[in-house]
């Protein structure tokens, strides 16, 4: 299946390492620009340097788009590359270590609902702009499956939550300037240096038993499994989807 995304451009947030990372390879493949975004210079050159290695082109751009100015500075450089924007991914997330209600800090209810939902609207509204001059593009929002279900960390389900309402309301609003907006809502994904990893070294007999008993295909998913929905969510093959949030979970999630 040709899913028409050779020549596009894109911008992937948090993509130096796990689910951004196999996002920002994945639509290389299809042969789309890919500009990549982190705080983390080194672990940017790395993924550039993969993807390089593949052949295709891509652009680097360090720095928290949890910040405005921050979020302005990376689809600033993706055009700048490319000279247009086709598609962002707000990949950029995380719970901080924040736990439930009666415990989680000023600072942490802060922290997450920046990393999580404020980075998806700063970045969205500066891709907007630009979609909207060129007559259209694509946006996924990197979700969880605890945007709509209980989670032991009350800022994370609050923020996740949020942007699960947020990818309904633009894909509405938006739909008037062709541009799609789609949500993907990963469950328990494993990959090195992720929260999953550090629960497993930390507390090896914990995460297997959650494992045996809460993820009905008996593992975790894998990065690569998010990445080949969010390509999708972005190709012709698509084109009638706005709106959704996709569960990619292995069935993990209990909700309807």
């Amino acid at each position: 299946m040709d899913l028409e995304l050779k020549g596009k451009s894109a911008l992937v947030t948090g993509s130096s390492r796990g689910i951004g990372r196999a996002i920002a390879l994945s639509l290389a493949r299809e042969g789309v620009r890919v500009c990549l975004s982190a705080r983390g210079a080194p672990g940017l050159e790395a993924v550039a340097a993969e993807l390089r290695a593949s052949g295709a082109e891509v652009a680097t751009v360090a720095g928290d788009v949890a910040t405005p100015d921050g979020a302005q500075a990376a689809v600033d450089a993706a055009v700048r590359a490319f000279g247009s924007l086709d598609i962002l991914v707000n990949n950029v997330g995380g719970s901080g270590g924040a736990g439930s209600f009666d415990v989680a800090t000023a600072e942490q209810w802060t922290a997450v609902l920046d990393s999580n939902l404020l980075a998806t609207v700063w970045c969205s509204q500066h891709a907007v702009a630009r979609m909207k001059a060129q007559g259209g593009g694509c946006i996924v929002h990197i979700n969880s499956i605890f945007g709509r279900e209980y989670a032991t960390s009350a800022p994370y389900t609050a923020a996740k939550a949020a942007v699960t309402a947020l990818t309904k309301e633009m894909a509405v609003d938006l739909a008037r300037h062709r541009i799609r907006v789609n949500g993907v809502a990963p469950g328990a994904i494993l990959f090195p240096g992720g929260s999953w990893d550090r629960r497993r070294q930390a507390n090896p007999e914990k995460v297997e038993k959650m494992v045996r008993e809460e993820l009905p295909w008996g593992r975790f998913g894998t990065p690569e499994e998010v990445a080949d929905v969010v390509v999708f969510l972005c190709s012709s093959g698509a084109r009638w989807v706005t709106g959704a949030t996709l569960p990619v979970d292995g069935g993990q999630g209990r909700a309807f």
